[in-house]
């Protein structure tokens, strides 16, 4: 018994040492996992407050072992961490989660081949630098991913990613991917994917037509290059969400009928043509869609009201500004150009619900359609057998294309028709038996008479070959002939022209000998004193200026052969500009720009100026928007940190634009060039005196002026020194009327990059603190001597915001990035650093986070304008001495205001002081009376 119990105790005692000992091991970290974890940490370095300390890292927070002490989980988004990521970590060959989001990792990404277990990988929103080319290599496990929003030097979708064919999430934003979207993404070879994010990076081309059939549900491409149709969205039957936006898409929008479950929708800021399929304004599932800034055609779409339906006002081609039919002639139209695809230059003319009133290539006569005239206008396509709807057609003339397949029966029937020419395209087929009295043109179609176009078919026979070079000798032969004949009537005719030009040049020298008469005078902005505020003065009354509103008469002892124009209506005559440009010559040109070039000129008495002349290139659409818009605002707006407009010219296709001249240029050529340039680089107070001025310049846009504008373009180039070194804002062509209140309006996306405000970029919404942002990067620049945008630094540190942000985070390496041309004393780096405070918070990624001008204004007036008391006697400047009483000051303050009065023409004091309330008068001397003291701040 004895023996039995003893037995027992020392089975008992056996099996607690070895579960002590079996505990010991298990607790400890397989010891390649727990190398690797401790390299993370060193390379990391975290703070004790992650839970990091214990020597077994299965211990550490947020991090999960197996029950065989693998680490399986390693979770720490959102940490506040800094450092790069070690090698060591493809050595976690265990691992199946990977979180790092949110934090400020650096560097490269290290390649992770080999964790064939890891399922989740998120890398977001970091600041890595770049990815390995074999990143994805064994990563056979993945099903999702998500990288973006990291400053990756530019790189392609690699191949390797095919062996994680499992993937369900590829997740990109903002990752800096180039070339094209890899057809390899369809089902295919990723049969289970679902989520696929590539918004805001570099590609171009257009979407994979292998993308048909996937089960792809967000897809999310918008805010870069794509281009072409989007028909395959039409075979992606199970998607939900759709983000097409500011891209350059183009084309007719697809059949949705298929995609059941489409929820939202956005296709703003392309180029789609063509009507708003029904499919889509039936679609039940429907929740959100954007169309604003198109142009798409036919009748604006009345979606239901559950739908939240984004279509601004005049941002496509509809026919009507509201839901409702369009004239039939109009549809007629637009189901012929069905054929061809839409074609945008149609989509961009074809406006309103009039085809009558000025439509590409339609004449008509007495409301009817009578020519319809597409000639070479690169149509790709058939000919639609719509046109049979025109029963008043009379000519149809589809020349010079690249129009395929065979002429419609249907057109025979046309009752009016008596010209059809389709000479130089590709169409085959029997040619319909017209009426006698049509004019029929099929020249130059090589296949025509024949069943099929031998174009489409691999090769051709001998014989045909053959004939076809006969007929390519007999055609050459008939071109020679008549080249020949237009040669020489040509000659003649230019002979003809020249004798008329010069008749006319003699005639016109003759009339404006007056302008350059040295009797001439001309008046300036500066010597306005009237009411209406700026007027110019254009000398020599033979000069034809259009659209002058008023002439005043001038006194007598002064020539009389001026005519002043007013601010509302500054129309400069063609001639006086090219007097005063040298015919726009190359020896004056200041500056190219992507509107147009600005000569220096200079008026008859010296006066130097600035003429903008458009190029007739972009005289139609956004150049000449932007043309009217800058003549809105100036006219409108005055004030001493602003380019002044002093007139503009309409002339045929000739726009212009006149400015006051600014000798030292742009601020970009003091900034960046000045070594280049033979300039000594600007000071610092220089510095801090042109930020305050561009500050003023922009506070009075936002809230001083009589309406609030948002300049939109804000940069150094935009910005024009005098000789005196003090700023002016120029260049208003962006500019647009601010919302009322706090709210934000909806623009096609301009401006810079690198300036751009990230909500601006993002969603094209705008308000005033786009502009602020701009500025926090002008004052960056500043402060570094760097540009916004500088390709020859390294990858990360090619964006100036992100890196100035990194930089001034420590004082040291903030000292090393200031403009080496800056002379630092304890004082300027005081008032640097304020400064770079400053463009932090004007920089802030919200826009709610950043302050307004005014802020700006009174931070930078702070350490530009240091006040100082003078040193006066007890006796003021009215000779009034503070020690005496009340009643014997006023006396002689009454008795010194009697002599000012009398003697005002010698005086130096302001010739009235009746406005004891405020230290500024209320309308300078001189000034208009709508110049109130808010105008001149």
């Amino acid at each position: 018994m004895k023996t039995h119990l003893g037995f027992n105790l020392l089975l008992i005692c056996l099996i607690g040492f070895s579960s002590i000992f079996t505990f010991g091991v298990v607790s400890q970290t397989n010891p390649a996992d727990a190398e690797a974890m401790l390299s993370l940490k060193n390379s990391l370095n975290p703070p004790d407050t992650l839970g990091w300390s214990d020597p077994d890292p299965c211990k550490w927070s947020h991090v999960d072992c197996s029950n065989d002490n693998r680490v399986t989980r390693i979770q720490i988004g959102r940490q506040n961490l800094q450092g790069n990521l070690p090698p060591t970590l493809s050595n976690l060959t265990e691992l199946q989660r990977l979180e790092l989001q949110w934090n400020n990792l650096t560097g490269p990404l290290p390649s992770l081949n080999g964790l064939s277990s890891l399922q989740v990988l998120m890398l977001a929103n970091n600041m890595f630098t770049s990815i390995p080319s074999d990143f994805f290599m064994g990563l056979s496990a993945l099903q999702s991913v998500d990288i973006g929003n990291n400053p990756f030097s530019a790189w392609e979708i690699p191949r390797s990613i095919l062996n994680a064919s499992s993937l369900q999430n590829f997740s990109a934003n903002s990752a800096n991917i180039t070339g094209e979207i890899p057809a390899f993404l369809g089902p295919d070879g990723f049969p289970s994917l679902v989520n696929l994010h590539l918004a805001f990076n570099g590609l171009e081309g257009g979407l994979p037509a292998a993308f048909s059939g996937s089960q792809i549900k967000s897809l999310w491409v918008n805010g870069q290059g794509l281009s072409g149709g989007i028909e395959v969205i039409g075979n992606m039957t199970l998607l939900k969400e759709v983000w097409l936006h500011s891209n350059s898409f183009s084309g007719p929008l697809p059949d949705f009928s298929g995609l059941k479950g489409l929820e939202v929708l956005s296709l703003r800021d392309n180029s789609f043509t063509g009507p708003v399929p029904v499919s889509l304004v039936n679609l039940g599932s429907l929740q959100v869609v954007n169309l604003t800034n198109n142009l798409l055609q036919g009748p604006m779409p009345k979606f239901n009201d559950s739908v939240a339906a984004d279509m601004r006002e005049d941002s496509n081609s509809f026919c009507l500004p509201q839901p409702g039919d369009c004239d039939l002639r109009v549809n007629t139209l637009i189901s012929i150009v069905k054929s061809v695809d839409y074609p945008v230059k149609f989509a961009e003319s074809w406006k309103g619900n009039d085809p009558c009133a000025d439509w590409f290539g339609i004449t008509c006569n007495g409301g009817n359609i009578t020519i319809v005239n597409f000639q070479n206008m690169g149509l790709n396509g058939t000919i639609s057998p719509e046109f049979v709807s025109i029963k008043s057609l009379q000519r149809l003339i589809l020349a010079d294309n690249n129009l395929t397949g065979t002429i419609p029966e249907e057109l025979t029937t046309l009752p009016a028709l008596s010209e059809i020419d389709l000479e130089n395209n590709n169409l085959y087929g029997k040619v319909p038996a017209f009426k006698s009295n049509v004019i029929m043109n099929t020249h130059g179609n090589p296949d025509i008479g024949k069943e099929k176009s031998n174009s489409s078919s691999s090769g051709a026979s001998p014989n045909s070959g053959n004939n076809g070079s006969s007929k390519s000798g007999q055609k050459s032969r008939h071109w020679i002939g008549i080249l020949v004949f237009s040669l020489i009537v040509g000659l003649i005719v230019i002979f003809l022209i020249g004798l008329a030009a010069f008749w006319w040049y003699n005639k016109k020298q003759k009339r404006f000998t007056r302008v350059q008469s040295p009797n001439a005078m001309v008046v300036h902005p500066q010597s306005f004193s009237d009411n209406e505020g700026v007027k110019i003065t254009v000398a020599g009354s033979s000069v034809s200026v259009g659209a002058v509103s008023e002439t005043h008469t001038v006194p007598s002892g002064e020539t009389s052969d001026i005519q002043m124009v007013e601010a509302g209506n500054m129309v400069i005559s063609i001639q006086v500009l090219r007097n005063v440009t040298n015919n726009f010559s190359q020896d004056n040109i200041l500056g190219q720009g992507g509107f147009g070039t600005v000569y220096k000129g200079e008026l008859h008495d010296g006066t130097k100026i600035a003429v903008k002349r458009m190029e007739s290139g972009v005289i139609a659409g956004k150049g000449l928007a932007e043309f009217k818009s800058e003549i809105a605002v100036l006219t409108k707006v005055r004030h001493r940190h602003l380019v002044a407009l002093l007139g503009y010219c309409l002339d045929g296709n000739e726009r212009l634009l006149v400015y006051e001249y600014m000798p030292q240029g742009t601020l970009s050529r003091h900034v960046f060039n000045w070594a280049e340039e033979g300039l000594k680089p600007l000071e610092w107070t220089q510095r801090l005196t042109l930020a305050l001025d561009v500050a003023r310049g922009v506070e009075y846009l936002h809230s001083l002026a009589h309406q609030s504008f948002i300049h939109r373009d804000l940069k150094p180039s935009n910005i024009l020194l005098g000789d005196d070194m003090r700023a002016k804002v120029a260049d208003f062509g962006l500019v647009r009327l601010a919302p009322e209140g706090k709210g934000s309006i909806e623009t096609r996306i301009a401006g810079t990059f690198g300036y751009l405000a990230p909500e601006y970029a993002v969603t094209g919404r705008v308000t005033t603190k786009v502009d602020v942002y701009s500025f926090g990067v002008i004052l960056m620049e500043l402060i570094t001597g760097r540009k916004a945008l500088d390709e020859s630094q390294p990858e990360e540190s090619m964006h100036l915001v992100t890196w100035f942000r990194r930089v001034h985070l420590n004082k040291d390496t903030f000292r090393k990035a200031i403009d080496p041309s800056i002379d630092l004393t304890e004082e300027t780096l005081a008032s640097i650093s304020t400064v770079a405070e400053l463009a932090g918070h004007c920089c802030a990624r919200e826009p709610y986070q950043r302050p307004d001008m005014g802020h700006a204004v009174n931070v930078l007036s702070s350490l530009v304008e240091l006040w100082k008391p003078s040193d006066q006697s007890s006796e003021d400047v009215y000779g009034i001495d503070f020690e005496m009483s009340l009643p014997q000051a006023l006396k002689k303050w009454q008795d010194f205001e009697g002599r000012s009065h009398l003697d005002s023409s010698s005086s130096s004091f302001p010739p009235s002081l009746d406005n004891t309330q405020t230290s500024i008068p209320t309308r300078p001397f001189g000034f208009a009376e709508s110049f109130t003291s808010s105008d001149g701040r």
